[in-house]
């Protein structure tokens, strides 16, 4: 599908033309790059079966935006694109992506300090430059600074959904055309770590030679680095590096175990296996001869056997850290984990109602076909001026649209709303409008530079008033981009146990909030957890795998979610409340 990358390019005219002042285009350009990154169905089979009047059909896409979808399906580029980056810096767009870095800004930086690109800044922030200059100062500053080691960082690594595109669309194409017997992503990928750095693809395939030049061939690689008979490297023009390895069926689970890793986690197993007088490769499991050579092959054509020859519980993927997985799976303790087919029900998700690109038809029909028995329609409250935010008659409005439509589902519909937390740690919506809510999810989103102390006592007081549910992404971070608030974790975490407030996972690739790491944390506090996607759009429901996996890691069970619960069991869940 070529969504993704036309609604790349629409948003960098945007940025180009915000930077250049002018007033409405950015919007109109921004809003079709929304609808068309939350289509469902691909733009260039649209324009295959009705031509241009079937893209000008397409909601918030006007006949000039169809001209422009055409001329990239037709020619690969966008002529009027080409004639804005011709306008501006070279490395404009990547300035923009900066956080705290908007258009005014930028203009700034490149009239007033000659910046034309990241190297320029980094100089110009070393120099303390920019603090001199009008409407900036040494705070402004220091923020750029942290916001530019977000970004950096972000270009080191890829975000866990653009690596999972790349690896099923990859592994899709070999099972098409390679005629391969078995294969799986490995690597961090594998163990669902919320950032990839390369991706690592195995493979048991009857003719090798075949599926590497497939593989080497493909129209997505700029470069083949490296090219061999039983591995391959590439480059793919987006600037990610892959690996290719084709391995015996004998030794597949044991090469599988090797490069999903974590390094740490194989430096146990194989420890294990020396005290056994093993040796553990990703070639398999070896005895080891007296004089220290290797021996009788005992097992790897799965992890499964792997595991059992040395004594252990097999240890899923996103476990594979070296965080005590390894003492659990001598004992037989490795906990059950979540799955998505334990998952009955989605309880944060937004409308066109707020800044939602779906209507609630849309997201219940959706919910549906993804067999969900609930799910709560929670668009953003009064105060999320930018997000379009409900005034207590929209919010009247839309419950009167759910009960009008729910009798055409089988899926249970909540009312809720994503309600913020004032400064003063209030509510949103008054305590009358409160308890008519079947479910509310509160949140942080303003003030984010506030000390630690008044960050953590705005929450806690806010889930002192008893009229909290979800507490949705916890520490308001988004990866890359920026870091979360300044809140005392701890004091959090005990707070909501104390006051029966469910943290959130949340699902959004961009966030994944909470993580691993403060999910372990919070699970000693007995605190449950709701995974939700906080879908804008009927596609991205399918987000939830994410959360999952961020769930998994963080060693989740069934009985630590409340989306795992039927819906008579959540319905009493919620008038304890």
């Amino acid at each position: 599908m070529k969504n993704r990358k036309l609604a790349e390019i629409f948003n960098e005219m945007a940025d180009i033309l915000e930077f250049q002042n002018v007033q409405w285009k950015p919007r109109a350009y921004r809003s079709a790059a929304r609808r068309i990154k939350n289509l469902d169905e691909d733009v260039e089979e649209i324009y295959k079966e009705h031509g241009k009047k079937g893209l000008s059909d397409i909601e918030g896409i006007g006949k000039s935006l169809a001209e422009h979808i055409a001329d990239y399906l037709e020619e690969g580029t966008i002529k009027k694109y080409d004639e804005l980056k011709k306008e501006v810096p070279e490395e404009l767009s990547q300035l923009l992506s900066i956080e705290g870095l908007g258009p005014s800004k930028v203009r700034d930086l490149v009239n007033k300090l000659g910046v034309k690109n990241i190297d320029d800044l980094k100089k110009a922030i070393n120099e303390k430059e920019i603090r001199k200059l009008e409407g900036f100062g040494e705070k402004t500053e220091e923020n750029i600074l942290k916001s530019l080691e977000q970004y950096e960082l972000r270009h080191k690594r890829m975000r866990i959904d653009t690596a999972m595109n790349i690896a099923t669309e990859i592994i899709e194409y070999l099972k098409e055309k390679g005629n391969v017997k078995k294969i799986d992503y490995a690597g961090s990928l594998r163990r669902m770590k919320e950032t990839i750095g390369d991706i690592d693809i195995l493979t048991i395939a009857p003719d090798n030679k075949k599926v590497m030049k497939i593989f080497a061939d493909m129209s997505s690689v700029s470069r083949v680095q490296v090219k061999g008979d039983t591995k391959t490297t590439v480059e793919l023009k987006e600037g990610v590096d892959v690996d290719l390895r084709v391995v015996p069926e004998k030794a597949y689970g044991a090469a599988l175990l090797y490069f999903t890793g974590s390094k740490d986690h194989n430096i146990q197993l194989r420890k294990i296996a020396i005290d056994k007088n093993y040796k553990l490769s990703e070639y398999g499991l070896f005895e080891m001869s007296e004089d220290g050579e290797e021996g009788k092959w005992i097992s790897g054509k799965s992890e499964e056997e792997v595991y059992k020859s040395l004594d252990l519980a097999f240890i899923p993927p996103e476990l594979r850290e070296n965080r005590g997985e390894i003492k659990q799976a001598k004992d037989n303790k490795i906990p059950n984990l979540i799955t998505v087919n334990d998952y009955k029900g989605d309880l944060h998700m937004h409308t066109k109602y707020s800044d939602g690109a779906g209507t609630i038809d849309d997201m219940l029909s959706r919910a549906e076909e993804l067999g969900y028995e609930y799910v709560a329609i929670s668009d953003h409250s009064v105060s999320e001026r930018i997000a379009n935010g409900l005034s207590i008659d929209r919010l009247k409005e839309q419950w009167e649209e759910i009960d009008k439509i729910s009798k055409n589902y089988k899926i249970k519909i909540l009312k809720s709303a994503e309600v913020d937390i004032l400064p003063d740690g209030s509510l949103d919506y008054p305590e009358e409008v409160i308890k008519e809510m079947d479910l509310v999810i509160a949140a942080i989103h303003s003030r984010f530079k506030s000390s630690e102390d008044e960050m953590t006592s705005r929450i806690i007081k806010a889930f002192e008033t008893g009229n909290i549910n979800i507490f949705a992404h916890p520490t308001g971070r988004m990866i890359g981009k920026r870091e979360g608030y300044n809140v005392n974790m701890k004091r959090l975490f005990k707070a909501a146990s104390d006051n029966n407030v469910v943290l959130e996972i949340n699902s959004d690739p961009n966030r994944l909030d909470l993580n691993d790491v403060h999910i372990l944390q919070a699970k000693k506090y007995g605190v449950k957890f709701a995974i939700d996607t906080d879908s804008h759009s009927p596609s991205t429901l399918k987000n939830i795998m994410y959360g999952i996996g961020i769930a998994r890691r963080g060693w989740l069970e069934p009985k630590d979610v409340i989306n795992t619960m039927s819906w008579k069991e959540l319905k009493t869940f919620l008038k304890g409340k």
